[in-house]
């Protein structure tokens, strides 16, 4: 019997309610899903539509609200404060960093929808607002990638890594969502309230990546039936999932400072490489005028676009869209906000800021201004037919924009491995997360458990493929992410109710430090010649008693010395 417990402990490590409870969720999920996927979509659909209806204002309102926290806590005296000890250094080199932030956090979704947005909005205007296919359509289109794409969606990332990195790395707590609630809720997040968040957090973070799990197989499936003749459908997307599979359980049976590390590099250059063949043999000027108007429109116009429900219709884009996209970063949120905080050690929270709010937006933008500018132009001006392969099938724009330059069908190859690292690298990252969330918030979880978690974020997407495809992928992002939504606003008052309580201690014990040091320096006379100073300005009063003021003084106010006897005592008995 010791010796199998002795087994069980080296394979499971430290879990406890948090794992068993989120795996029963998980497994049963799956299993109803993969007996009755007609039956499941069909609720889905019914409670997305509910959630849309009745609750979609609070997705706008909370993301809005998140970037402007962020943003606040990176310019605030607050930028300061480091996440970890004073003097401690960064863990990581600030390029493997951000190497590891960008594919971490949305690699797959740039390659996805990098052509595909820009194209779909071409095809079917935001709101109908414009023409289809037309120019202004083809702008609205770049626009709104940037909006879906720009601070918005990293705010979310950024609030989930702050908060746990805070108290991971500043306070030497555990890293869990639950944690972060601390200041508020005191003790009571160690008992059945804070397991029961750190539960919603594995479920919210296994239905968000295996959306993206999904995009990424359609991806490659899109391009080997172009290249391989395999045919485009749920059984090539299968087959695709289980090679995934094979994939990252060799990557998650690495330490994190090799696999994931190494293959974010990797991602990056691949990434850089293809970014710098369009940018170079695609229309250059037009990219650069693209994006600088582009940029000019957004940062002019993303109030407006943060907010816009459109109640006076029966519009179905902002749901179909800007939640989603909203709803997909939340579900996110837990996964690559905990990546990015275990990988964030030393830096100060105005680094964060900077590393996951600016450089990995204007990436972002940039490599929508090169995809989606390029498509859009080759459409416009050369007819290329980019719209129309979108329009048949979602990922088949990048491949279509390829077959429009010199050597497309290797950087056609080359995409469908950047794909396919990207996908193992979220794999990998999530399994990492996971494991921490479901092993009480152990930095390294044992293989076993990365791995078990690994197959069910896998299963997920395949039985999400299996119950409505891409629609069904934008379905259970929108319905999964919102409890996770309200976590989060309370999230963001504990981590501003934690830091204001460091500054107010800093600055106290500040205060008695400074007094004391310059008690101890200050010299006898120097104190003398202080006192003297301040009698000068505001006279000591004398030490009298002030008795009532005799009738015949002339200045009202004056005091009279009530006079003493021999022996010290007043002389004011019998009279």
């Amino acid at each position: 019997m010791n010796k199998v417990s002795l087994f069980l402990g080296r394979l499971f490590g430290d879990v406890g309610t948090v794992f068993y409870l989120s795996v029963l969720i998980i497994g049963g999920f799956v299993t109803l899903a993969a007996m009755y996927p007609d039956d499941v979509e069909r609720v889905a659909q019914q409670v997305l539509d509910f959630t849309a209806n009745k609750m979609g204002w609070m997705y706008l309102l909370a993301t809005t609200g998140f970037v402007i926290f962020v943003l606040f806590l990176g310019l605030s005296k607050f930028g300061s404060v480091r996440l970890g000890p004073d003097e401690e250094p960064p863990e990581f080199s600030f390029k493997s960093w951000l190497a590891m932030i960008f594919s971490g956090g949305m690699g797959v979704g740039l390659v996805f929808w990098g052509v595909a947005e820009p194209m779909m909005h071409f095809n079917e205007p935001p709101m109908d607002l414009s023409e289809p296919r037309s120019v202004e359509a083809a702008q609205m289109g770049m626009r709104y990638a940037f909006f879906h794409w720009g601070l918005h969606q990293w705010a979310n990332f950024a609030l989930v890594g702050l908060a746990l990195a805070y108290i991971r790395f500043r306070h030497n707590a555990r890293g869990l969502i639950s944690e972060t609630f601390r200041p508020m809720f005191g003790t009571r997040v160690d008992g059945i309230g804070g397991k029961l968040i750190d539960t919603l957090a594995v479920v919210s973070t296994i239905f968000g990546v295996a959306t993206t799990l999904g995009l990424g197989a359609l991806q490659i499936n899109s391009g080997l039936a172009r290249f391989e003749g395999m045919a485009y459908g749920p059984n090539s997307q299968m087959l695709i999932i289980a090679g995934l599979g094979v994939l990252f359980t060799i990557s998650a049976m690495t330490p994190l400072k090799w696999g994931i590390r190494y293959l974010s590099n990797l991602n990056m250059i691949i990434a850089v490489g293809l970014f710098t063949y369009v940018l170079v043999l695609g229309p250059t000027s037009f990219i650069f005028q693209e994006f600088t108007q582009t940029m000019g429109e957004y940062l002019g116009n993303i109030v407006q676009m943060s907010l816009v429900t459109t109640p006076y219709s029966s519009e179905h884009w902002v749901q179909q869209w800007t939640m989603f996209y909203w709803a997909w970063g939340l579900s996110w949120a837990p996964f690559v906000g905990s990546f990015i905080a275990r990988i964030s050690r030393g830096r100060t929270i105005r680094e964060f800021v900077l590393g996951v709010m600016v450089v990995p937006v204007l990436l972002s933008v940039l490599w929508f201004s090169t995809f989606g500018g390029s498509a859009i132009h080759l459409e416009l001006y050369q007819g290329a037919g980019i719209a129309d392969a979108v329009a048949r099938e979602v990922p088949a724009g990048l491949y279509t924009l390829f077959d429009q330059l010199p050597w497309g069908t290797y950087a056609g190859l080359l995409a469908i491995a950047l794909v396919c690292v990207f996908v193992v690298t979220s794999a990998d990252s999530a399994t990492f997360v996971l494991g921490m969330f479901t092993s009480k918030g152990v930095l390294n979880p044992t293989r076993f458990v990365r791995v078990l978690w690994g197959f069910l974020q896998l299963a997920m997407a395949v039985v999400l493929l299996l119950s409505g495809g891409l629609e069904g992928l934008r379905t259970v992002s929108i319905i999964a992410a919102f409890p996770f939504m309200l976590l989060m606003v309370l999230m963001a008052f504990a981590l501003h109710r934690d830091l204001t309580q460091e500054f107010w201690q800093r600055e106290e014990k500040e205060r008695l430090i400074r007094q004391r040091i310059e008690a101890m320096l200050m010299r006898e006379s120097e104190r003398e010649a202080e006192r003297a100073a301040a009698e000068e300005v505001h006279p000591t009063a004398p030490d009298t008693v002030l008795g009532p003021e005799p009738p015949h003084l002339a200045s009202v106010g004056q005091q009279v010395e009530i006079p003493k006897t021999p022996d010290g005592s007043d002389d004011t008995k019998g009279k």
